[in-house]
């Protein structure tokens, strides 16, 4: 048979009355020296804790700072690293890279293209190289700059949440968000040379009105302006323009746009569109939005100064010609006819002009 007090719910410890009249030392001894125990031992953690050394990190945020559990600023590289080299340094150096927001591609330890692409926006960028003395290799030397604390400040900050800031001089694209990188790359803009070509335009380009694609003659100046833009519209996939073949371009400038490419060479080499890495093309476009800012420095004047000009390109090619002349031999029994296409090609004259190499806000300093 149950209780009565079976029937009610269990009363809290603190309103217990206890049956037996005993002290209160001991009652609750045991729970007191158990407290006591605990207490002493998160106190000893807590100390512990405080005293450890914080590991080295960069000003910069940063995905990872270690390779296999090692903290990769601490390594020193003792051969300089070249294409095709492999091994735990050079997935050090790739660490490193990425860690500061120069791509590289994949962390897999060899010394390919990709880290080479990122190397030359390093030294362009915090090291203040030249085009003529940025090399292809890692040496110790430089290895100890890229380990040291590295910071990159926008040089605009009053912008959009998200901006895009292109040094035409360092042929250098940083992705900033709160006024933070988040992808730094090579790039290859206009080669500054006059060009006059037999083009193929898809419909919505620059150009071309309408449904399918067209051939067209177009000349213009392979220039990037300098000036302040915004994004306005972007295309997925392969897609053929006036200024040539673009992977996946989003838009600034009218038919400008920053884009993927096979060949991303050390040197501008664009009919004027920004070329990236394909691999950062894949994913570069969801990194911006629509109207965020751009602002192109050509190491002359500020950008605001410019405004926003249009590009050099989309000129009419006059000795640009299609004539067709048709031959028929008539029998009986056949009528033949052939048509010739003659294109005239005017010739192409390097540019004389020259844009001065100027530095971005960068700070540096080897630890």
């Amino acid at each position: 048979m149950n209780s009565p007090d079976d029937a009610f719910p269990p009363r809290d410890q603190d309103s217990l009355t206890p049956a037996v009249h005993v002290s209160w030392w001991a009652q609750w001894r045991s729970s007191l020296v158990t407290l006591a125990i605990l207490g002493i031992v998160i106190g000893i953690v807590t100390v512990s804790r405080q005293s450890e050394t914080p590991i080295a990190t960069t000003t910069l945020p940063a995905t990872s700072t270690t390779v296999s559990g090692v903290d990769i600023t601490n390594a020193v590289l003792t051969r300089t690293l070249k294409k095709g080299m492999r091994g735990q340094d050079v997935r050090r150096v790739q660490q490193r890279l990425k860690d500061l927001h120069f791509d590289p591609g994949p962390i897999d330890g060899v010394y390919g293209g990709d880290t080479i692409t990122a190397i030359w926006a390093f030294q362009a960028l915090v090291m203040k190289m030249t085009r003529d003395t940025i090399t292809d290799f890692v040496t110790p030397i430089l290895w100890d700059t890229m380990r040291g604390s590295v910071v990159i400040t926008p040089r605009r900050t009053e912008t959009s949440p998200t901006h895009v800031e292109i040094y035409l001089p360092e042929q250098a694209m940083v992705v900033f968000k709160n006024d933070a990188p988040i992808l730094i790359t090579h790039i290859s803009s206009g080669s500054n040379l006059d060009w006059c070509e037999e083009v193929v335009i898809d419909p919505g380009e620059e150009g071309n009105t309408g449904v399918g694609r067209i051939t067209d003659g177009a000349c213009g100046k392979s220039i990037t302006p300098g000036g302040v833009y915004a994004f306005y519209m972007r295309k997925n996939g392969l897609r053929e323009s006036q200024l040539g073949t673009m992977w996946n371009p989003v838009y600034f400038n009218y038919g400008i746009a920053i884009h993927g490419a096979m060949q991303v060479p050390k040197y501008p080499a664009s009919h004027g569109c920004i070329r990236i890495p394909i691999f950062i093309s894949e994913y570069f476009p969801a990194m911006v939005q629509y109207s965020d800012r751009v602002f192109v420095f050509d190491g002359i004047k500020e950008p605001e100064a410019y405004g926003s000009p249009a590009p050099y390109f989309n000129r009419p090619w006059p000795e640009y010609t299609t004539t067709t002349s048709s031959t028929s031999s008539t029998s009986t029994t056949t009528s033949t006819s052939t048509t010739s296409t003659t294109i005239v090609r005017p010739p192409v004259r390097p540019s004389t002009t020259t844009i001065p190499v100027v530095a971005i806000t960068t700070t540096t300093v080897v630890g």
